[in-house]
């Protein structure tokens, strides 16, 4: 039995069956690891959705910021974006069992020495603090007031974390950080308008796992999100979003010998290398 995390996906269904291929993948004995961003952009995000819903227990799936961007646009709380690839699953028969599931996926998971997260952890969150945290929003997600918490999903503040931070606010800064954070300063404040390489950034901030004293240093901590970044195997950290959807590459690691498999996402649709 092998366990493999897989970064972004986005709707590139193609490069994904080209690379569960190449990585053997058996479902009744392996697991795979999906560091969110499921759907968007690329041209196949309902068969992705289809695909990964299947997997049941085979799979652990956290959300990343599209995904949850798909949820606010269902629910009528935000209109689709230019750019955005939605459109069959928002008018997909199965929309609604869909989105059900996609709600009671997990926002962080922790097990053995790994953390898996979709953008990133605060300086001073240990990955213990981490769990407990991503649980809070993860109730107000699979929830009856589920509504309530997308009205209010979007924002930039608060942009640093403090312990008696309640309501919305508390809920929308440990999504903001799971699922948006790249740059921060040293103290945990969140910067989310640089986007490029991570040695790029402005005065007083620096990408999120170099911050001096990360409590979740620990473990290696997997994440995606960052397809400027690029693929980054360290002792305690996995950058695995590979810029399929920009003609780059999807990416899966084995974790029990971290070995790392790509397949080559030019040309294939979904790319916007794709002719």
């Amino acid at each position: 039995m092998s366990t493999y995390a897989i970064g972004d996906i986005q709707g590139c269904f193609q490069a994904l069956q080209l690379l569960l291929q190449k990585i053997e993948f058996n479902p009744e004995f392996d697991r795979l690891w999906l560091v969110g961003d499921l759907v968007n952009r690329g041209p196949e995000s309902l068969a992705v959705l289809h695909w990964a819903q299947g997997l049941g227990e085979s799979a652990v799936v956290v959300l990343g910021n599209h995904d949850l961007h798909l949820l606010a646009v269902a629910y009528g709380f935000v209109k689709a974006h230019r750019k955005d690839t939605l459109d069959e699953v928002l008018a997909a028969p199965d929309r609604d069992r869909l989105f059900e599931w996609l709600r009671h996926q997990r926002l962080f998971y922790a097990e053995s020495d790994y953390a898996l997260v979709h953008a990133g952890l605060l300086p001073q969150w240990t990955v213990k603090k981490a769990a407990a945290l991503a649980h809070e929003v993860e109730q107000a997600l699979r929830g009856k007031h589920y509504l309530d918490f997308f009205e209010h999903m979007y924002g930039n503040e608060p942009k640093a974390w403090r312990d008696d931070l309640h309501g919305m606010a508390r809920l929308r800064m440990i999504t903001n950080a799971m699922t948006r954070l790249r740059f921060c300063t040293p103290e945990g404040e969140m910067e989310f308008t640089h986007k490029g390489p991570p040695d790029i950034y402005p005065a007083d901030y620096l990408p999120w796992y170099e911050a001096p004293a990360r409590k979740s240093c620990a473990a290696t901590v997997i994440f995606g999100h960052w397809s400027a970044l690029g693929l980054e195997v360290r002792s305690n950290l996995m950058a695995l979003d590979t810029g399929c959807l920009w003609g780059g590459a999807l990416t899966a690691v084995r974790l029990e010998d971290r070995r790392v498999f790509q397949v080559s996402c030019q040309g294939l649709p979904g790319s916007t290398h794709w002719k």
